[in-house]
């Protein structure tokens, strides 16, 4: 790859990396790494930035939703911070900026189409928000959240009604694909003085405690009931 190409590339981002072999970690892909390394070449892939760029991510979108959003219970919020940070809509950034074009192949990914592989660009995506966070220092946060705000505000805006998708709603759908099952919500306790009441409820499926909610009202305690089925059953 050639200085102007990582130019290019560094304009499309708003940030110019101190060192710029933390970029070039963050476009390596498993593939070329590997192809290298038979070669008796070091050389280290994105993936353990892309760990680190998913938990940078997921803290600031967090954080973001959380001061944006004060009326949302957590379940909600969950569900919000889980849209724009699912594997298409990282996917969708990473070619807004056109990094597909940017990352080092192996021979193999670059014949089957890896640049535009929903999954490789997204695990290049976090990858680079990684390779900002680490170049930038101490100001590493800052500069993600220059960096990736824009589009999780833009996700957001376009596609509200797929990102307010609550957790009952989700619950429901996922179990309408079996046939015969009944879903159902329990109160099981409420307590406190009538103007600041707690709710504990019970989501059951077929009789069976699928997941537990607190809450300030019911519907709350529902949504967050939701919220630990949907975990039980891997959806978050």
């Amino acid at each position: 790859m050639q200085q102007k190409d990582i130019a290019v590339l560094e304009k499309a981002i708003g940030y110019t990396f101190k060192d710029r072999n933390i970029l070039t970690e963050a476009l390596t892909h498993s593939s070329y790494a590997n192809e290298l390394k038979a070669r008796k070449k070091e050389a280290r892939c994105n993936e353990r930035l892309e760990f680190l760029g998913d938990a940078v991510l997921s803290s600031i979108v967090s954080e973001y939703l959380f001061v944006k959003y004060p009326e949302l219970p957590e379940g909600e919020l969950t569900q919000r911070r889980k849209a724009v940070v699912q594997s298409s809509a990282l996917a969708s950034y990473a070619r807004k900026i056109g990094l597909g074009e940017y990352l080092f192949l192996g021979n193999g990914e670059e014949k089957g189409g890896g640049r535009e592989r929903q999954s490789t660009l997204e695990n290049a995506f976090e990858a680079l928000v990684a390779a900002i966070y680490l170049d930038a220092g101490q100001k590493g946060k800052e500069e993600v959240k220059k960096f990736a705000l824009p589009f999780i505000k833009k996700e957001l805006d376009e596609n509200y009604n797929a990102v307010a998708t609550d957790p009952k709603t989700e619950l429901q759908q996922l179990i309408q694909q079996a046939e015969g099952d009944f879903l159902e919500y329990f109160t099981v306790k409420e307590y406190g003085p009538d103007h600041e009441k707690t709710f504990e409820v019970e989501a059951r499926l077929n009789s069976n405690v699928i997941g537990k909610g607190i809450g300030r009202s019911k519907r709350e305690a529902e949504q967050n009931a939701a919220m630990e089925a949907l975990k039980l059953f891997g959806e978050i």
